[in-house]
């Protein structure tokens, strides 16, 4: 009788070990819920162009929804810094402006509240975007070197948007600016979109923008490109000479995106969530969705790599901003 009791009293432990274990494994499962994905700035940039494209395809990877959240302002910090603080889940994560986040870290050093390099697990460098020279029609020039020479006849008569302080695009019209020994009033906007909207209808004169915030614009006459800031000539704009060709080498300057989440993300996740964004962009559909909107999909790598990569980004704006001794503004 009591062997027999024993017996039972086993089976049920067995038995309720089994159950607590299947119930962990289901409740452990990732995802088990939709995902946020947060575009540190307003709809119509690039950042937010890659990151629906992302959204979409990953959601239908992972079998859940990844919702695009945009969280505009401060130069793309306030997304970040909602990123950096949120629960490291897997459920939270920023469709980082690597370029962008990484000017910031020196523009904004000791004002930051979260720190890009040691707050963030890089998941994936996802792609790259060049950068194209454009103008409002009503700017009578045509080329670069026409450019510098109106700059230089019409002095403090010119400005220029961006995207944002710490923005690529203001990097590459700093460096611009230096190259060509002119001054051009910097007028910093929240996010590409609002940016492209009083350039176009002519309240700013010029921009260094993504190809994908400009190309509809350029497409339908509303802008004029002068240069491309890419080694060679691109497809998208392949009547669009690049800036070396324009004599002006040193204005050589992408847009570089990532998918990040918050440091203490446990390892299973970051590798689950690198293994199917690297299926995307080996993905024929993908990339040429991407090389629609004028992005160039990165070679997938594993996220230590993709560590090194944000690292790197960050060191190579630090030299250029205190080179060129830029401010914050």
């Amino acid at each position: 009788m009591i062997m027999f009791q024993f017996s039972k009293l086993c089976r049920s432990v067995v038995r309720g070990a089994l159950i607590l274990g299947f119930s962990t494994v289901v409740h452990a499962a990732y995802p088990d819920r939709p995902i946020k994905l947060i575009v540190p700035y307003p709809p119509g940039g690039a950042t937010d162009v890659i990151g629906r494209i992302l959204a979409k395809n990953l959601g239908e990877s992972l079998g859940q929804q990844v919702l695009v959240e945009n969280r505009g302002g401060a130069g793309g910090n306030i997304g970040a810094e909602t990123v950096a603080k949120a629960n490291p889940d897997g459920y939270t994560l920023l469709m980082g402006a690597v370029t962008s986040h990484s000017t910031m870290a020196t523009l904004e050093k000791g004002k930051l509240r979260y720190d890009l390099l040691k707050d963030f697990t890089p998941v994936m460098i996802v792609g790259s975007v060049p950068l194209v020279v454009v103008v409002n029609p009503n700017v009578p020039v045509r080329t670069l070197k026409g450019l510098i020479d109106y700059a230089k006849a019409n002095p403090d008569k010119l400005n220029y948007a961006s995207s944002g302080a710490g923005a690529p695009q203001r990097m590459g019209a700093e460096i611009f600016q230096k190259e060509a020994g002119i001054k051009i009033t910097h007028v910093p906007y929240k996010g590409s979109g609002p940016a492209m909207t009083d350039l176009v209808a002519g309240q700013v004169n010029m921009m260094v923008e993504t190809v994908p915030a400009a190309l509809p614009f350029i497409a339908a006459g509303q802008l004029r490109p002068l240069a491309v800031t890419t080694a060679k000539r691109i497809s998208m704009l392949p009547d669009v000479p690049t800036a070396a060709e324009s004599g002006m080498p040193a204005l050589e300057v992408s847009s570089t995106f990532g998918v990040l989440a918050p440091v203490g993300t446990p390892t299973q996740i970051i590798d689950q969530l690198n293994s199917a964004i690297a299926k995307l962009l080996i993905n024929p559909e993908v990339k040429e969705a991407f090389l629609k909107q004028g992005v160039y999909a990165a070679m997938p790598t594993k996220p230590k790599q993709s560590a090194e990569l944000l690292a790197a980004e960050v060191k190579r704006w630090e030299k250029v901003i205190k080179e060129a001794d830029i401010k914050a503004e």
